[in-house]
């Protein structure tokens, strides 16, 4: 739970104040162990998690683990372009050199599968080990399924109705429905080895310290909670995305000062999300910061399930009124952006929403009292958030922060405080699962990736996406925006996908569906020895563009 002992002002001072924080022994381990390789391109990343994410094929933690044990020892079907910086990134083919639904019927969808590759083990990829993927994580009868890998994936695929292999090098998968957009649910979707999980006497809890993918990193050493040696897989079949280094070494430091001081000290070499009160200190050493325009949203989903406060619109858009989305930013040393919609203004997707987000103390005050509350009759609920983590940026200052700005209009919010793969788990559940409903929680903070049509609007607000199914945490109905949404899936020209969005989108925002708060801009810090990091306009990132 959290305190209300922090006055916004204190809050802000913490942008020019550091604390030295004091780092654990291991780190300075690592920084013996990273000298001492010997004729190895050694790189140490201190990340922004309380543990190495899953290791087996599907990372958990949110977007943000794939950069680490997702697109370095595991390779999707369908990619996403990863190394250009000046431009959102754009679909590209990965283990299928190709995919197409059928002219005869646009709910199968074929992927021809890429030859020649092989998992790090030597086995052969194949359309055999394709469908032995699907089943790991979606068939509960499967005798190799895996409980905690579907339980990340499975709401990343909700149309898969079944698959089936066509030959030795095509698959044929079937949608529930005619949805254009499906081929983004399958960046999402890892292929683990089946011959691997034989080898090793079908366990997954030994998978995890010897996983074999056909990424372009192998695992060398696992340390949970710790760290994570990933070492170059000379015969990667990319020659476009072969790893410039030998060596990465994943670092846990979830806490953020601690992570800044061990850049200052050359502990590591790069880091996640940098304290943004240590930013001069950082610039005046020679450390870079790295940041770039972000489809990512930081934002409280609301309850709209019977009994929540938050089915009046009236609350809803006193809450986003009540935020000065320019003092977070200040906050956060500059380094995001606010946000006035699930989506920039500059994306093709905004529309022209009439409902305007801003600072406006007073009209939600007038909101407020319109509902009946006020600060001294104030709406009392609770709200599930995150202690930190990758995407959550600075979690708690910002919360405490947002919090002390709605008391003042007369909203009372007490933090039930997590760790983020719990929240994780809340929101999958829904507002109406077992987590919500036992702490009568009425929002969850998990910060959302929108890069996508299915990303930004259709996995949270199609009332066929409601938990535990999808990830419509709020149990948002609404036959209008289902229609939108069905018409924008239905249809394989982009300019009408886009024209629908706008709707979509000036629907969220006018009905106040969400607090939205800030874009992050997914920022790095790195010290004089990197070179060559392309940050994508993604929470995927290619770590072998590190050099």
């Amino acid at each position: 739970m959290s305190s209300n002992s922090f006055s916004r002002r204190d809050l802000l001072a913490l942008t020019s104040a550091a604390t030295v924080a004091t780092l654990p022994f291991s780190w300075a381990e690592m920084e013996a162990h990273a000298q001492t390789v010997g004729g190895e391109r050694v790189l140490r990343y201190g990340i922004s998690m309380a543990d190495i994410p899953q290791t087996t094929g599907q990372p958990d933690r949110g977007a943000g683990a794939y950069q680490f044990t997702g697109h370095t020892l595991y390779d999707p079907l369908v990619a996403w372009e990863m190394d250009v910086a000046d431009r959102p990134g754009k679909l590209v083919p990965g283990l299928a050199t190709s995919w197409e639904a059928l002219p005869s019927d646009r709910t199968k969808w074929v992927f021809r599968l890429r030859p020649g590759v092989t998992f790090h083990d030597g086995s052969p990829f194949n359309a055999d080990a394709v469908i032995w993927n699907f089943e790991k994580v979606l068939n509960a009868q499967a005798p190799h399924f895996d409980n905690r890998q579907a339980a990340q994936v499975r709401p990343r695929l909700p149309s898969v109705a079944s698959y089936r292999k066509l030959d030795d090098m095509t698959v044929e998968v079937t949608t529930r429905t005619v949805d254009s957009f499906f081929p983004y649910q399958m960046l999402w979707f890892l292929i683990s080895s089946p011959a691997q999980y034989e080898r090793l006497g079908r366990s997954w809890e030994r998978f995890a310290n010897e996983p074999s993918g056909t990424g372009p990193f192998r695992l060398a050493r696992l340390v949970p909670r710790e760290r994570a040696e990933l070492v170059r897989n000379p015969t990667y079949w990319n020659p476009a995305r072969a790893p410039k280094l030998d060596r990465i070494i994943l670092i846990v430091a979830p806490e953020t000062v601690t992570r800044t001081n061990a850049i200052l000290t050359n502990q590591v070499d790069i880091i996640e999300s940098p304290a943004p009160d240590l930013l001069p200190r950082l610039r005046q050493s020679g450390v870079r910061i790295i940041e770039n325009v972000t489809p990512h949203v930081w934002n409280y989903h609301l309850s709209l399930a019977e009994g929540s406060p938050w089915r009046d619109v009236r609350l809803r858009q006193a809450a986003n009124l009540a935020i000065n989305r320019d003092e977070v930013v200040a906050l956060l040393g500059g380094l995001a952006k606010p946000a006035v919609g699930v989506v920039d203004p500059t994306s093709p997707w905004f529309g022209n929403p009439t409902f305007r987000i801003r600072h406006d103390p007073a009209e939600a005050r007038r909101l407020l009292a319109e509902a009946g509350f006020s600060p001294r009759n104030p709406l009392r609920t609770r709200f599930i958030v995150p202690s930190g983590g990758s995407g959550q940026m600075l979690s708690m200052p910002m919360n405490e922060y947002i919090q002390s700005a709605w008391r003042e209009v007369g909203i009372q919010v007490e933090f039930q405080v997590v760790e983020l793969e719990v929240l994780y788990t809340a929101w999958r559940q829904g507002a109406l699962g077992e987590i919500s409903r036992a702490g009568n929680i009425t929002a969850n903070n998990v910060a959302y990736l929108t890069s996508d049509p299915l990303y930004a609007f259709i996995r949270f607000f199609h009332s066929d996406q409601i938990a535990p199914r999808g990830v419509n945490y709020g149990h948002y109905r609404d036959a209008e925006m289902d229609q939108i949404l069905n018409a924008a899936m239905n249809s394989f020209d982009e300019q009408e996908q886009n024209r629908l969005m706008q709707r979509a989108h000036e629907k969220a925002v006018n009905e106040a569906l969400w607090v939205f708060v800030v874009h992050d801009t997914n920022p790095k810090a790195a010290g004089r020895a990197v070179r060559g990091y392309v940050p994508a306009q993604h929470w995927f990132q290619d770590l072998t563009t590190l050099s």
